[in-house]
This record gives structure tokens, C-alpha cells and sequence, in this order.
């Protein structure tokens, strides 16, 4: 029986993605405080709906923001791991990389009463050793990469990169890959952002990002039988007021093609036990 999974995922970065850039004067802090004014606004819409979802939230906004937090959880949905800063992993050392790794966990299961199944790294950037540090400390899935659009993979590590030669692919491991896409990210599509050596010039109509998103859903509806389509979110982006109402009109498209809503946590475990792992 065909079953097409939404997975609508909210970063709950507030001001942390960018001070990381080096944004740390007041407006900016104050542009990602309005995070907090949008996660209230977020929870009664995916009531209203009968949806659950993942929030990645980094430790530093979950120590600021303790009953935001709190009533995210309490509402039911996943909250995964997205490191203790919003500094890249590509950008630390393994040490530091794994002693963020384990605070931010540790955070998540005092607050939820168990540590995080799921990991998506700041700004989609992993490092040569995240994946391996996911398996050594029990994660399940992971969700930052690329190589699909709506099927879960397993994760590799090993692979070799050649200056000019092919890829060597290495060794497939137990992670599975929640696949994302920066076309299906609210963030370059809405934010302004300008920097000394960078312009996103964002502010897109929020109707042609609809249509886009939709048409992603219905292209997966139409072609497979079985698959998953992510979509990210920051709150102190999608919360603004126009964009709540393309949310809403978002999840009322995806309900008309009979989507399937869900955490990541629970679509990894379908996908764990459409593809079982005897080959791994």
C-alpha cells in the first residue's frame, strides 16, 4: 500500500546560528530571539493539525529557553540533537565535537527522559568524524546530508576522495541518513542575510516557495510507493506571519496527496524495518 511520510522539522536555533557567524551585535541576537516569540505560535498550528515533529534544538538555546523547551517536549514531539553551539562540526576538533555532542545529549534527556535517537548537524556540515562518534554514542539516524530526495540511506564512513579519481566509497554502517535539502529549507529561501563576504539576498514570495515544496511532495507521490520528504524549519523564519499562513496551507496541500506525518525518529524506524540490516 503506497505511504508518502512529511517530516516537517523545526532548528530551533534562536540567536545561536548567528552569533556562530560572527553576528553577535544586538539586532542580530534580537533577530534570533524572535525565535521565541514563534515556537508558541508553532506548537497550537500542529495541534490544531494532529501533528508531531522533530525539533533540533543546540544546548546553549535549550539552557536560555528551559520552558520553551519544556513545553515543546510536552507537546509530544521529538527533540534531537543539534550540538551544544551552532558552530559547524567541520569547524572543531573531534574532541571538542564529541564533548558538545555529549552536553547537548545529556541536556536532551534531562529534559525528555532519554537521550536523543536523532542528530542533524549546524548548518549541514558534518565532520570526517561525526559519523562515527553518532555510532559510538547509540544514535539512530542522522539528518544534515544530501544523496536522495525522499528514500532514507545508510550512512557510510571510509570514503576516500581523489583529486582525480573516483570516489572511493567506504564501509555502509547501522546510521541511516534522513535526507535534506537546502531547496526545501525555509532559511535561504526567506532570510536576508549580509555579511563582509556574503549576500543571501532571501525574501522569496512565499506563494512560489509553496508551490515549490508542494510539487516536491506531489513528484514523491506520484513516482514511489514508499518514501519520506523533510522539511526545515527555524522558527524565528517560518514564524514570522506570512509565513505562517504558507505553513498552514503547506500542511493542508500535503493532507489533499494523503501525507503521512511524522517525527524523524519514527520514519527512520520504518525505514529500519522496511530495509533490514543483515547486509551491515
Amino acid at each position: 500500500m503506497p505511504r508518502h511520510i512529511a517530516c516537517l522539522t523545526f532548528d530551533f536555533d534562536a540567536w545561536s546560528g548567528l552569533t556562530a557567524r560572527g553576528l553577535t551585535t544586538p539586532t542580530p541576537v534580537s533577530r534570533g530571539e524572535f525565535g521565541a516569540v514563534a515556537v508558541p505560535r508553532i506548537l497550537p498550528l500542529l495541534a490544531k493539525h494532529g501533528i508531531t515533529s522533530t525539533f533540533f534544538i543546540p544546548g546553549i538555546v535549550m539552557e536560555t529557553y528551559p520552558e520553551i523547551c519544556k513545553a515543546v517536549h510536552e507537546a509530544g514531539h521529538e527533540i534531537g540533537n543539534h550540538g551544544w553551539t551552532h558552530v559547524p562540526p567541520a569547524n572543531l576538533s573531534a574532541e571538542d565535537e564529541e564533548r558538545g555532542l555529549l552536553r547537548a545529549g545529556d541536556a536532551i534527556a534531562r529534559l525528555s527522559g532519554r537521550q536523543p535517537r536523532g542528530y542533524r548537524s549546524p548548518s549541514f556540515d558534518l565532520s570526517p568524524v561525526t559519523a562515527e562518534l553518532l555510532l559510538k554514542h547509540g544514535y539512530v539516524y542522522e539528518s544534515s546530508m544530501m544523496g536522495h530526495d525522499c528514500h532514507p540511506y545508510r550512512v557510510r564512513i571510509g570514503d576516500k576522495l581523489q583529486p582525480e579519481g573516483p570516489l572511493l566509497f567506504g564501509k555502509q554502517t547501522r546510521l541511516i541518513e534522513m535526507p535534506v535539502s537546502w531547496n526545501l529549507d525555509d532559511f535561504p529561501h526567506f532570510e536576508f542575510l549580509r555579511m563582509p563576504t556574503q549576500l543571501m539576498p532571501g525574501l522569496m514570495p512565499a506563494s512560489a516557495v509553496l508551490g515549490n515544496w508542494v510539487d516536491d511532495f506531489r513528484y514523491m507521490h506520484e513516482t514511489e510507493e514508499w518514501g519520506v520528504l523533510t522539511f526545515t524549519f527555524h522558527p524565528y523564519v517560518i514564524g514570522r506571519g506570512h509565513r505562517m499562513i504558507f505553513l498552514e496551507k503547506l500542511i493542508l496541500a500535503l493532507k489533499d496527496m494523503g501525507a503521512v506525518f511524522t517525527t524523524l525518529e519514527a520514519a527512520a524506524t520504518e525505514f529500519d524495518k522496511r530495509n533490514a540490516a543483515q547486509d551491515i
